[in-house]
Order: structure tokens, then C-alpha cells, then sequence
């Protein structure tokens, strides 16, 4: 595994450092989770491939732990607002002093500067800062956030696992480590750029943004770019950019290309797409694909989340997988050549403390020195019980 031998320290959090976590652990990275104690461990889903130990933070020898666990770490990943872990004695200038070699990042929405750093916020609001969210939406309609991806796992998780993977990198050639300020602002921001750098390039002779929100090439304003919904309540969607790809898609809709108006005349776009939905509509999802599996016509079917994993491409490249509960899961990717893109381990939950004990020993805590934080409640043991 690409990332074998790299130790990470992850300071429990919400999604996008879990994330981040989960796709290091994915690629061979061992990930120790600090919980807290006393806290209810459901809610992570996304704690594949790793390990939890529960300290309690808030005092000077959990506190403690932390150092010593990170004297031998790579990565400490903090998901904390800026200023929670210097409360805690665990700020950057004390570790990369115990750790010179340790890549401290830290992922947070605002940033660790500014005004804005210690604000409360979620992908919604982070994505709307951003600028981002003002693309997304149709035409005289509230802008509509896309779930929490944009935000919290491409710029959040995504971008931090790749600025983690540059520190290493950097400190493989200076040999020193990193901090690194993982905005999810900046992220989103920045996995967007196509869309700042889009809006005045002319394709067809056309601005990609130039009109209201809505009303443009890829925000459903044009017919040719748009989800239609067949006569079984589901969905195909269509992509058709190109002239080559439109003069396909007419003839999968068994239209006479030159009966129609011009493909990229706005003026024409309502009524084309009312004869899309229409046509559309006439038709089962199944029945278009059969329709279109022959003809290069950019349109595929929207699949849904119970049968993505048997449709031929994903069942093919084995985009999913079925976890150890039995879950149907996304495949880490890319794909390295030679490799399996199955993850080693498969559970996506983790129980909060349930390695306490072993990491403690792995770090060089004696079994009395365990003994005494155990009863002393600065950590917690978990214990599985069998369900046989």
C-alpha cells in the first residue's frame, strides 16, 4: 500500500476529517482516533481502517497522551476551530518542538486568520462564502446546495488529504514538517475554479455563465444538458454538449435535425425542452437505455443508490464493494496499477475506545502506567462483547 508506515493521529471530528482520514487509512496509512471519553461513538461512518483510543482532553495528562502519541506520528489532523488545541497545550509550535518531522493540519471552515476563524458554520454556509453556491440552482429558484460534497469532502477532506500528501513529500526532501491551514472556503473555492475561469471563455460563441443562474449551459439551462423523468418515475440524464453528441441524441429521440432550431439559439430552449420532457416521458428508463446504448449520444441513466453496484460498468471496474455489515460501499480511488482498489479493512464504524489499551502499548506506556490512567478515568478501554 502506497501510504504503509505513515502514522496518523486524528483528534475525533464531524465528516470532512473523518473523510480524510478514511482515505489515508484507505491507501495504508495507520489512523488512531482520539475520542473523547464518555462520548457516544455513533454518528462516524467514516472510520474504515482505523483504530480509536478515548482520552479525556481536559486534563494536563490526556493532554499528555497526545504528545507522546505524536513524538512517533507523521500527521496530527486537528478538525478544531482555530485556538481549540492551543487551549489544550496541543497547538503546532508545542508539537513540531516535540516533533520536528510532524505535519500538523489543520481543517476548518473559515481558516485559521481572519475574523471569520472561529466562526460556527457548516458545508452550506461555507460553500456560500465561497461564491459557489450562487451557481447552483435553476432558473428563478433558491440557490440549492449540493448535499454537504462540495464543501465538507471536495474542499474539506479531499483537499487537506491532498496537502497532507505534499507535506510528506516536501519533508521526504527538508526533512522537516508542516503546517498546513485547510480552509473549507478556500477549498471549495478552489475545486471550483472552472467555474470562476468559465464564466467570460465563450464556447459556441457563448459565455458558460453569462446569463442568470439557471439559464446557462451546464446549470439546466440548456435542454441538452439536463435530467429528463421517464414514463416509470425514473430518470435519464443528458449531456449532449457537443454537435456531434446533440445530432446523436436527436436521433435516439427519433427528431429530424434538420426540422429543429438551432442547437445553441436560447431563444428556443424552453420549447426544446418541453419536447425533451415530453419525448422523455413517453418512454421507461430501461427502454431508453436500450435506445441509447448504441448511439454516442452522452446520456446515461440516473442510477440510484440500491442498484448502482449491479449496473455492468461499476459491477465491471467494482466501483462498490460490500463491507463486513454487509453495506454496498464506494471503492477507494484512483486505482494504482497492479493493485487491488479494495479497501483491507471494511467496517465503516468504530467503536470509541476499543484500542485504547493496545495503542497505549505500542506508544510505550507500561501495563501499571495503563492501569492507573484507566482509574483515573484520563482514558477509557472499550470492550466488544461477542453477540454469539
Amino acid at each position: 500500500m502506497a501510504l504503509k508506515g505513515i502514522r496518523i493521529i486524528e483528534m475525533a471530528g464531524l465528516a470532512p476529517a473523518p473523510f480524510c482520514g478514511m482515505l489515508l487509512a484507505d491507501f495504508g496509512a495507520s489512523v488512531v482516533r482520539v475520542d473523547r471519553t464518555g462520548i457516544d461513538p455513533n454518528g462516524d461512518c467514516l472510520a474504515r481502517g482505523k483504530r480509536s483510543i478515548s482520552v479525556n482532553l481536559k486534563t494536563k495528562q490526556g493532554a499528555s497522551i497526545i504528545k507522546r502519541l505524536c513524538s512517533n506520528a507523521d500527521v496530527l489532523l486537528d478538525p478544531f476551530r482555530a485556538g481549540a488545541m492551543e487551549k489544550l497545550g496541543l497547538g503546532p509550535r508545542t508539537m513540531l518542538d516535540l516533533n520536528p518531522r510532524l505535519i500538523y493540519a489543520r481543517l476548518t471552515g473559515y481558516g485559521q486568520t481572519g475574523k471569520w476563524n472561529r466562526a460556527a458554520g457548516h458545508d452550506i454556509n461555507y460553500l456560500a462564502m465561497s461564491g459557489v453556491l450562487s451557481f447552483l440552482g435553476r432558473y428563478k429558484q433558491k440557490p440549492t446546495p449540493p448535499i454537504n460534497l462540495a464543501a465538507d469532502f471536495a474542499g474539506g477532506g479531499i483537499t487537506c488529504a491532498y496537502g497532507i500528501l505534499l507535506a510528506l513529500l516536501e519533508r521526504h526532501n527538508t526533512g522537516k514538517g508542516q503546517v498546513i491551514d485547510s480552509a473549507m472556503v478556500d477549498g471549495a473555492a478552489y475545486a471550483s475554479t472552472f467555474l470562476f475561469a468559465s464564466k467570460a471563455s465563450p464556447i459556441y460563441g457563448r459565455s458558460l455563465w453569462g446569463e442568470e443562474r439557471g439559464k446557462n449551459f451546464l446549470d439546466s439551462g440548456a435542454p441538452f444538458y439536463d435530467c429528463y423523468e421517464t414514463s416509470d418515475g425514473k430518470f435519464m440524464s443528458v449531456g449532449a454538449l457537443e454537435p456531434n453528441f446533440y445530432s446523436q441524441l436527436l436521433q435516439g429521440l427519433d427528431l429530424d435535425i434538420d426540422s429543429q432550431p438551432p442547437q445553441n439559439d436560447r431563444k428556443y430552449w424552453p420549447e426544446m425542452k418541453e419536447k425533451f420532457t415530453k419525448i422523455f416521458g413517453s418512454r421507461t428508463r430501461d427502454e431508453w437505455c436500450n435506445i441509447f446504448q448504441n448511439l454516442d449520444a452522452c446520456v446515461a441513466p440516473v442510477l440510484e443508490d440500491n442498484e448502482v453496484g449491479n449496473w455492468s460498468i461499476n459491477s465491471e471496474r467494482k466501483v462498490f464493494f460490500t463491507n463486513s455489515d454487509g453495506k454496498q460501499m464506494p471503492s477507494p480511488a484512483p486505482r494504482m496499477h497492479g493493485k487491488s482498489n479494495l479497501p483491507e479493512h471494511t467496517k465503516q464504524e468504530l467503536v470509541c475506545g476499543l484500542h485504547t489499551k493496545e495503542i497505549l502499548l505500542e506508544n510505550g506506556f507500561e501495563s501499571k502506567e495503563i492501569e492507573d490512567l484507566l482509574q483515573n478515568d484520563v482514558v477509557s478501554q472499550t470492550t466488544v462483547k461477542s453477540s454469539l
